[in-house]
Parts: C-alpha cells; structure tokens; sequence
C-alpha cells in the first residue's frame, strides 16, 4: 500500500501493519466493551525525507482529553530525568534577564514545576484537562489547548516570545506537525532554543521495541528528519543528545537558522545512521522479521506457563503495552490481570482484551508465578522495588530487546 508523507508529501509505502488496534490509553469499564473504538495502527518509512510515521492517527481528541490515564509524576526516574532537564534548560538561559520558558504537553507540571517554584516565568500547553488541573495545583501556569501556530501567536501576543521551549516525549504526539513547528518558530526569539526529546527511531529499530508503536506516536524520528523536516520552518538543528529515557530517546536542540553554532555531534550523528542503513528498505524489512519472531515467542512463552499451571500477570498497565496484547493476541487466560500503581486505570480494563487492571497491592498480595514487565522502559527501578517478588522464585519475562525470563 503506498501513501503520501505527512511532512514533505513524497509517497511512502506501508511496511508494518499491525491490524486494528484500540485505543492505546483507551482502559475502560465493562459498560463500555461495545462502544470501544478501533483503527487501523499502520507504519510508514518515508524513502525522501527518512520520517517514520503513522498512516492514519486517530483524531487527537479521541486520545487527549479529560479522561486521559497518563500522570508523568509517578516515576521516581522520570522526575529526576525532568528535573535534569529543567536545570539544563535554564542554565541555557543564563543570558537572559527574565527569562519566558513554555513547555509542550507540559502534563501534571512535573517539569514547570521547578520554574514555578523559584518564580521564573513560565507556561505549560497542556490539551489534556485532568491533568492541566494537576498542574495548576503545583502552582503551574497551565493553557488547556493543543499546540500549533494559532495557540503561538497567542502566546507571544499575551506573553512575548519564549527564551527557550521545551517538549519532552510530545512532538512525536503532534499529527499536525508543521503548524506545531511553524509555531514553534513563531513563539521562540531570535537567539532562543527549543530542546524537545523523543523515542529514537534508531533505538527503536535496534531493540526491536515495537510496542513504542501505537496511536499516540504519529511520528517516529531521527536525526536526519528532524533536521529536514524542522528546516522547513528555518529551525536549525544544532545539537543532539541521546538520552536513556523511553527505552532510547534522543534530545534535539534547534534555534533560528544561523543563529547559534551547530554542534559536530549533529554532522556524526547524521554519518552513523547513514552507515547503519537505518533508513534503507532492508533495516525496516529486517526490523519486521524480528516483530513476528517476537510475537510467535511471546505467545509460545505465556501459553507454556498456562500449560504447566503457573499464574502470570502483566506489570505496568502502559500505553505501549496495548500494542503487544493485542498484536500478540493476549488474552486473559494467559494474563490473569495487570497491576498498575495509577488510579485512574485501577478497576478498568485494558483495551482491546479486556484484562482486568489491579492496584499495586494486588501484586504482593495475589503471588503471581511470572510477571510480564511492560513497563520495561523503567527496568531498573522495577526490579529494585519487586526485590521481594524475585527472591521468593517471582520470573520477569521480558520482550525488548528479545523475549526471555530474566535470570
């Protein structure tokens, strides 16, 4: 099947299809299995431009909403990643009398909130309510909006231009990408950053991390797209960082074309992914080979723990993990239940195969044989706060980089 590029509008052709999918934060109550919505989750390589992406998001209400499950807040590791991050943005900002930094898709607040407290001026562009309000109860300046070229002008129209802007885990969010740059490039000043980070397609392709595919991802970057498709919008990419976050993430930093000097990191970074092949037809054919194996190996695991008689739950009710149950066909009879410390998703179940969702007590306190670790992305915290459940004979089955149980 071939489509057009969302970013430059040459024609890509389909390499990954998923099947229907439901929503990935879609968890729901019983009542609510006959009204569940689906789409078609399909991945596209973009030959010219080199931008992984969705064909066909679902609309973004339908996933940004009052309802939205997601609070950023509740990892211990992603508040000291935020924090970080935070820092190193004002240190960028050092120039600056008063500096004006806006986040996109600024959540509960848990990286404004830092500005907030010292009284650094300051705004999240949250289009999620439940979780503005979160905000806003840290004492987070919080627009309950989508981002894009209009809210910008806005923005600077109320606020002024922004000394930096920051986005973290959100622009690969953003289906309406070149209104969201183009506004980027409205609301930043002359000599401003804008620093934002995302799940590297790279990492994502070397991992065989499949599960970071679903609705919410519309696009999957790399360096070379990023610095293509925000050079549109005479952004300049002049720095990059890979970070650990997500599985594998990449931190961009672009400023107004030649307003800043271009890091030599940006000019390697281009020459590696050149080298690997990363977006050549074969990696992506080769990526796919390793899903399916993935998926038979999966499913073989789980059904030899039913056969044998042992008790398995998931851990970690994540959106990614939606993408695997239903790829993989997961049901119930394999996994019992999902535990999940949010409460928002505790007495819900998951979408599309309804496993029941559990609180974090039930873990402890059910004494599963197996668990599988969706949340694999916070690996290490996982595994140092479940010490109890491995040293009574607990399994961790694993899928990234390949499907195993943890020795």
């Amino acid at each position: 099947m071939t489509t057009q590029c969302a970013a430059c509008g040459a024609a890509t052709e389909v390499l990954l299809d998923f099947g229907k999918m439901p929503l990935a934060n879609g968890f729901l109550a019983a009542d609510q299995f006959g009204v569940e919505r689906f789409y078609e989750l399909r991945l596209a390589c973009c030959p010219s431009c080199r931008l992984a992406q969705l064909v066909e998001p679902p609309a973004p209400a339908l996933m940004f909403n009052d309802a939205y499950p997601f609070f950023s807040s509740t990892s211990r590791r992603m508040a000291a990643h935020f924090e970080e991050l935070a820092a190193d943005v004002l240190r960028a900002c050092e120039g600056s009398t008063d500096p004006f930094i806006v986040e996109l898709g600024s959540n509960d607040g848990i990286l404004l909130q830092h500005y907030a407290m010292r009284g650094i001026r300051h705004l999240g562009v949250e289009p999620s309510a439940n979780v503005a309000r979160a905000a806003r109860a840290r004492g987070v300046s919080s627009l309950c909006r989508f981002f894009d070229l209009q809210a910008a002008n806005e923005i600077v129209a109320t606020h002024g231009q922004a000394d930096a802007i920051v986005a973290a885990n959100v622009m690969c969010h953003i289906a309406d990408i070149h209104s969201a740059a183009a506004g980027v490039a409205a609301l930043l000043r002359r000599d401003g950053l804008f620093v934002f980070e995302d799940p590297y397609w790279a990492d994502i392709v070397a991992q065989t991390a499949y599960d970071q595919i679903y609705d919410e991802h519309a696009f999957y970057f790399s360096v070379a797209s990023v610095e293509r498709l925000f050079g549109r919008h005479g952004l300049e990419l002049i720095d990059v960082a890979p970070q650990a976050v997500h599985g594998g993430s990449m931190r961009y930093v672009l400023s107004h074309q030649g307003s800043r000097r271009v890091s030599a990191r940006v000019r390697e970074s281009l020459e590696r992914e050149e080298a690997s092949g990363l977006h050549r037809r074969e990696a992506i054919e080769g990526f796919r080979a390793r899903v399916e194996t993935s998926r038979r190996e999966l499913l073989s695991l789980l059904r030899r723990l039913r056969r044998e008689g042992e008790r398995v739950v998931g851990y970690g009710a994540t959106s990614k993990s939606t993408t695997i149950i239903n790829y993989c066909g997961i049901t119930a009879d394999l996994i019992e239940c999902i535990v999940d410390t949010t409460p928002a998703k505790q007495g819900k179940f998951s979408p599309g195969a309804h496993i029941p969702i559990r609180g974090h007590g039930e873990f402890a306190a059910s004494r599963p044989d197996a668990a599988v670790l969706f949340a694999w992305n916070h690996r290490a915290e996982i595994l140092d706060k479940e010490r109890a459940f491995r040293d009574r004979g607990g399994k961790w089955i694993v899928f990234v980089p390949s499907v195993c149980i943890l020795q």
